[in-house]
């Protein structure tokens, strides 16, 4: 059985972060590990609480699962500090760590910086260079490019500063009412459309992890990055569609959709 590896914030509320991801790996079909940044309190209406786990403590985990379960891929989520990157980043270099996907979360829908500054700079000269594959959103990928985005034609001119910048395949992922859904990806100085229809459902919570989850579970079994993030928008495509309606705020969607069998029945 291949596997896969989590590095990010766990979200006790389950719909994103660590939870979502562990979920999305294994609908994916490949054997689930996660290394935690940071505990958080959170649901769906919000975030009241984040205890860092500490890079010590960081490294202790990553060394655990390098040395005796080694993943086929790594996701990478939210990680808020200069010191935590930097750890992961000698852990990945360390175990020469492959197909690694950057989820780089920085930027809320809002426009509203996520982390701080040195942390900002720690991720773009230190992590993104070892990514496989990264997968901003269009306001991330304003602050990676320093390009303003407010077309079709701006994306792929985003996209394509991205990789040439940091040598690293991008996934721009499309809406921000800018098109439908549609993300692009550029890599080795091409780049594809990748078409989607956005599905009407208010509850999209952890969509950006869930997505970057399933990149690294394909790739982790072998399917080439195309590949992988076609199964991946159409796994999130089915999550969403599934139409689950849990929380008072921006619920998660259904990772399980798709699971059937005797244990999963309803009484």
């Amino acid at each position: 059985m291949k596997t896969a590896l989590t590095i990010a914030g766990s979200d006790c509320g389950g719909g994103a972060g660590i939870q979502a991801d562990i979920k999305t790996m294994t609908m994916n079909g490949v054997y689930a590990m996660s290394a935690i940044t940071a505990l958080t309190a959170q649901n769906t209406t919000g975030v009241t609480g984040i205890l860092e786990a500490g890079p010590e403590f960081l490294r202790k985990q990553l060394d655990a699962i390098f040395t005796d379960i080694y993943p086929d891929a790594v996701k990478i989520g939210m990680v808020s500090s200069a010191e935590t990157i930097s750890t992961i980043v000698k852990a990945l270099k360390d175990y020469e760590a492959k197909n690694v996907v950057v989820d780089p979360v920085m930027v809320a829908t809002s426009g509203a910086k996520l982390i701080c500054d040195d942390a900002i700079s720690a991720l773009k000269t230190e992590l993104l260079p070892l990514a496989t594959v990264i997968t901003p959103n269009i306001p991330e990928a304003m602050v990676l490019s320093d390009c303003t985005i407010e077309s079709e034609e701006d994306m792929v001119a985003a996209a394509k500063k991205i990789y040439e910048t940091y040598h690293v395949a991008v996934l721009l992922k499309g809406g921000h009412n800018i098109n439908d859904a549609n993300d692009l990806l550029y890599q080795d100085g091409g780049y594809e459309w990748f078409l989607g229809k956005r599905i009407d459902n208010p509850n999209t919570h952890g969509t950006g992890c869930t997505l970057s989850s399933a990149i690294a579970s394909n790739l982790a079994k072998g399917y080439n990055l195309t590949d992988s993030v076609k199964r991946a928008k159409d796994y999130i495509s089915q999550a969403l569609m599934a139409m689950l309606d849990l929380g008072k705020g921006s619920g998660p969607m259904n990772h399980a959709f798709a699971l059937s069998g005797e244990f999963a029945k309803e009484n």
